[in-house]
């Protein structure tokens, strides 16, 4: 089976580009929900035990956290300890119910892939990204999204530059939907021709 890595800087079209993996019949697993999965179970004590006051009704409120976290990196630290290993098991557990399943191909949607050194538990790396000038407009269409919530962001992210060389492949999102969706459909045919080939038990 083989198991690609979706990685992508804010504003440059990862969850759509995974959409179009999902319509696919690719099954996908999204950092991101399982994030908000936790926050309503197994992380909302903890993220309470470690933030107090972050938790309303049983599950974490993401603005009262985020208030005590963006601008305080030792903070982002602490929760960032509580939150990755626990997303990771999910992410574990999907690839190999995967396999189980027999699926030729996976993708993993992982925001902060080369940040948190994620690479090694993929074949293969696709970056979604887009002209900065397109990213900007779409980070201000966001609702709620502040230039020091953005700087925020931005400060945990590598440059788009640097994630463009080291990914095996990039998908430009900066043209129609069309034009990114003949994309995926252009790396799922090349994945699938070799999904074959990559031995059982080989990363992820």
């Amino acid at each position: 089976m083989f198991v690609l890595g979706l990685t992508g800087s804010i504003g440059m079209g990862k969850s759509t580009t995974a959409e179009m993996f999902r319509a696919a019949g690719i099954a996908v697993h999204d950092s991101d929900a399982t994030v908000h999965e936790l926050y309503r179970g197994t992380a909302a004590a903890l993220v309470e035990a470690a933030f107090p006051g972050t938790v309303r009704e049983g599950r974490v409120d993401r603005a009262v956290l985020a208030a005590q976290v963006l601008n305080d990196s030792d903070a982002m630290k602490r929760l960032e300890t509580i939150v990755h290993p626990l997303v990771r098991a999910s992410r574990q557990d999907f690839v190999a119910a995967a396999r189980a399943r027999g699926d030729k191909l996976v993708v993993v949607d992982i925001p902060l892939l080369f940040e948190t050194g994620a690479e090694v538990e993929v074949d293969a790396v696709v970056l979604v990204t887009a002209p900065e000038t397109v990213q900007k407009q779409r980070l201000a269409a966001r609702p709620g999204m502040t230039a020091a919530r953005l700087a925020a962001i931005m400060n945990k992210q590598m440059p788009d530059h640097e994630k463009r060389r080291r990914a095996d492949f990039v998908i430009d999102t900066g043209g129609t939907h069309a034009e990114t969706e003949r994309q995926v459909q252009e790396l799922l045919r090349r994945l699938l021709g070799e999904a074959a080939s990559v031995p059982a038990g080989d990363k992820g």
